[in-house]
């Protein structure tokens, strides 16, 4: 089925997922390299009490816990290429750049949200900053920070939707859309 895009709606679902399956995955890349391992502010286990980071025990347990959440991410990752890689079959041109941006940054903003609720706050299996005095402003600031690229990342990919609208209209010779 063609769409308003001059696309067939399984390339747009594509595109989307692809782009939130990349956000999610380059998110957790980004939060195990950056945070379990540069920084080693914590780790996936790290504050479970059974698994302190400070032993050969504990660390063996952490390494693994986040090894399987790298494996995770490297999944979703390939998932969203794969999907985008069917996306780019696109009559029209090439998908908007600011669309693809606005999609992983939704993406990446949801892993920081789930994560940050689910890893910090429900199951309370580490906090971002592990070894710090403030460990909940930490763990409320890395769910802001989700928040805002969750948002931004919306606004974004709306713009270029009402973009690609308006430049679909033009190219079928119409009146633009309101949007």
């Amino acid at each position: 089925m063609e769409t308003e895009y001059g696309d067939t709606e399984s390339q747009r679902t594509r595109l989307i997922w692809a782009g939130l399956l990349l956000g999610l995955g380059l998110g957790g890349f980004f939060d195990g390299i950056v945070l379990h391992q540069i920084l080693q502010w914590h780790h996936m286990v790290s504050d479970t009490g059974r698994y302190p980071m400070t032993t050969l025990k504990g660390l063996e347990a952490n390494t693994l816990g986040d090894g399987l959440f790298h494996a995770a991410t490297f999944v979703l990752t390939l998932v969203g290429l794969l999907l985008l890689w069917g996306a780019t079959r696109r009559p029209n041109g090439p998908w908007p750049s600011k669309l693809l941006v606005g999609l992983f940054l939704m993406g990446w903003g949801t892993f920081n949200l789930v994560e940050g609720v689910v890893d910090h706050h429900l199951l309370k299996l580490h906090h971002v900053r592990q070894v710090s005095e403030h460990q909940g402003a930490w763990d409320i600031a890395f769910l802001i920070w989700g928040a805002i690229m969750l948002i931004s990342g919306w606004r974004l990919a709306k713009t270029a939707e009402q973009e690609l609208d308006m430049s679909a209209t033009d190219r079928r010779g119409g009146k633009r859309k309101r949007v």
